[in-house]
């Protein structure tokens, strides 16, 4: 068996490149993964990417089988999906899912991989990682039946939670995007869409995923009096200006966040991490969630392709990396 693969590596904020990587010898407890597919996280990996992790979060920030550290140079990513070639027998020739940067193969324990159930393609199973947040996300906010939700930013996070929200019963959802092209990704998932301008208002709860300023105002707007807004855009090392004078006290809005690093508190207490993961793979059994992936390439042109989705030059919802057969 061959003990070397390829990994992609940022070299220095805005370059990265592809390593040669010695493979440890798997142990009793580990598996041996080779790579079907990785997603590239478009928000968080795009600002990993330029250098944007700032110096308090860099620890927070830190994927389950990172190298390196941030700024650069920094082995990162958390969508993988492959077949595990050597380990336990039963898992042996199934494919999984593990929070494992780009590389054509590794060895993690085999805790670390979670099975992708036969219904779910493994081409779709890389959105594992953000349904997952988007999971947590809908235990955070906890909608009710016959709720009326914006979602503000249809990037990879924000089409996840609305494809969630289009299966509660009653659910009146709308995405609403500064750029016309996701009313095609709107449709597809089953909600409607409007621009920032045409949102309508009233609504009990709005999910801002659009990690703008304009998307965090404008979705307070669009807010019932004692409406919640739920902030899932992560900044970096950006400062963001709130609205919170006028009528923000006397309609009593609220703003709370929602992190996936820890299992939300509704369900704390009953689900773990693995729980979690589990049951977001099974809800990618749905086909309807392929309109999250927008784009793919070879793992060879990650050097070529990660500076065009930074600069938004590749305009990706969910862009998967394709493997070879061998590393």
């Amino acid at each position: 068996m061959n003990r070397t693969a390829r990994a992609f590596w940022l070299r220095q904020p805005g370059e990265g490149e592809i390593r040669d990587v010695d493979l440890p010898e798997p142990t009793e407890s580990d598996v041996l993964v080779r790579s079907l597919f990785s997603g590239v996280s478009r928000g968080t990996e795009t600002l990993v990417f330029r250098g944007g992790v700032p110096e308090s979060q860099r620890a927070a920030m830190r994927a389950p089988f990172q190298e390196g550290e941030f700024p650069a140079p920094v082995k990162y990513g958390y969508l993988s999906v492959g077949v595990v070639e050597e380990g336990p027998e039963e898992l042996v020739g199934r494919t999984v899912f593990c929070l494992h940067p780009h590389q054509t193969r590794y060895v993690v324990p085999a805790t670390a991989v979670t099975l992708v159930p036969d219904t779910v393609p493994a081409e779709r199973a890389v959105l594992a990682g953000t349904v997952e947040t988007a999971v947590n996300a809908l235990w955070d906010a906890a909608p009710l039946v016959g709720d009326r939700i914006a979602v503000v930013g249809g990037g990879m996070v924000g089409c996840s939670v609305a494809a969630l929200l289009a299966r509660f019963p009653g659910v009146r959802v709308q995405l609403v995007d500064a750029d016309p092209a996701r009313a095609k990704v709107a449709q597809a998932l089953g909600v409607d869409f409007a621009l920032p301008a045409d949102a309508l208002g009233g609504r009990d709860l709005v999910v801002h995923a659009s990690a703008t300023e304009q998307g965090l105002a404008r979705s307070l707007e669009l807010l019932r009096d004692e409406g919640t807004v739920l902030e899932l855009s992560w900044y970096g090392d950006r400062r963001v200006s709130l609205p919170l004078g006028e009528d923000f006290h006397s309609r009593r809005l609220v703003v709370r966040s929602s992190q996936v690093g820890t299992v939300a508190p509704a369900r704390r207490s009953s689900r773990t991490y693995a729980d979690r993961l589990a049951l977001a793979l099974d809800l990618l059994a749905d086909p309807v969630l392929d309109a999250l992936v927008t784009g793919e390439s070879a793992f060879e042109e990650l050097p070529d392709v990660m500076p065009r989705l930074a600069a938004g030059e590749i305009p990706a919802l969910c862009h998967r990396v394709r493997y070879a057969d061998t590393a």
